[in-house]
């Protein structure tokens, strides 16, 4: 079956927020030759500057975007802004409807709130701003793991536990084995060299 994964992009989004999971699924389709697609949605097609600089050309804005089976909302200080944004929240609750899997990395958990993904949901987001979601959204927020799985709904910490989400997702998707040879290509074994105390890795249901 080919899957289809779309992750939103908007100014100031975070970098390795979506880059990571980007890779993950890159990886797949090129370790098994699928015709799975993997793209770039913003609400423009023109350029975009993200949080640090990097400077991206979308795949697809919202009107030509294809129909996903995976949405993946990063996150970055752009969040702040796009919270308000009628035009994205609108788009994203349309689409995370009848997408398989509904997912952020960082703080795109807070457009995921807008969109009314996340009431009733067991959630982790970026250490930053689990007040905001705990307090002022009054979510359950789990701290010290790298993400959360709650229905169809993944929440994962910030910038690089996007990454984490990612390969669990492709042994949802593709099987556990798949998701190790990914892992294996990418030689992803977080090893660094200034770890502070080890975290829980999942907080599964």
């Amino acid at each position: 079956m080919e899957l289809t994964t779309g992750i939103l992009v908007f100014p100031g989004v975070e970098e390795l927020d979506f880059v990571g999971p980007w890779e993950v699924f890159k990886v797949m389709r090129m370790l098994l030759e699928a015709d799975d697609r993997v793209v770039t949605i913003a609400q423009s097609r023109e350029c975009l500057e993200c949080a640090k600089g990097l400077r991206i050309l979308p795949d697809h804005d919202f009107e030509d975007a294809p129909a996903l089976d995976v949405l993946i909302v990063p996150g970055g200080l752009g969040t702040r802004t796009e919270r308000s944004n009628k035009v994205l929240v609108d788009w994203l609750r349309k689409v995370g409807e009848s997408s398989s899997w509904v997912t952020s990395v960082c703080t795109g958990a807070l457009l995921l709130y807008e969109a009314d993904f996340l009431r009733g949901k067991r959630v982790t987001t970026h250490w930053s701003v689990i007040g905001v979601l705990r307090d002022e959204c009054g979510l359950e927020v789990v701290e010290g793991v790298r993400f959360v799985h709650d229905g169809k709904v993944v929440t994962s910490a910030g910038v690089s536990a996007g990454i984490d989400m990612a390969l669990w997702l492709v042994g949802q998707l593709r099987g556990i084995e798949v998701a190790r040879r990914v892992q294996h290509w990418m030689e992803y074994q977080p090893m660094p060299p200034y770890a502070p105390e080890p975290v829980v890795r999942a907080s599964l249901e």
